[in-house]
């Protein structure tokens, strides 16, 4: 039997690191193709990589949680405090060929126990337009979506859910 299995790790560990990668080309060659009509240069990808490392989802006030599938590392989520009572979801991702299969729910309710166990009453993430599987599933999931929380240039839907105990 296949099974995901979900743990938080360090956002420098191989499987963090790999993910990231993959995540990140992911959602800027998606946002360049759509606004430029081509993929992320591989130089500007290096940096923006390097310059986001993760460091705000290590412990105390974060978590990043690396989901595997059969053993696998294939996707991630991660949470931070953004004050006491609100923590931020971010950098969801399942890789493409284990979509559909579950993993993405998992990953959002172990990053909500997560920013739970954190402190925080309430949750917040910023998408974009373009993400449109995304903002399906935190819909599905019952987040709902509300106003600007921050000033990402990229973001275009900003969602909450309140943590219940």
């Amino acid at each position: 039997m296949t099974a995901w299995t979900i743990t938080p790790e360090r956002p420098d560990s191989p499987a963090a690191v790999a993910l990231w990668r993959a995540y990140y080309t992911e959602v800027s060659d998606r946002w360049y193709l759509h606004h430029e009509g081509r993929r992320t240069d591989p130089a500007e990808l290096a940096r923006e990589i390097a310059a986001r490392p993760g460091s705000e989802l290590a412990p105390p006030t974060g978590r990043l949680l690396i989901a595997r599938y059969d053993g696998e590392p294939a996707g991630c989520a991660g949470v931070r405090l953004l004050d006491p009572a609100t923590a931020e979801l971010t950098r969801v991702f399942v890789s493409e060929e284990l979509r559909g299969r579950g993993g993405a729910a998992l990953l959002v309710a172990a990053a909500e126990e997560a920013a739970r166990a954190l402190g925080a009453a309430r949750i917040v993430l910023d998408t974009r337009t373009d993400l449109v599987e995304a903002r399906a599933l935190y819909a599905r999931l019952g987040y709902t979506e509300t106003a600007r929380h921050n000033d990402d240039v990229y973001a275009e839907h900003w969602f909450r859910k309140e943590l219940v105990s």
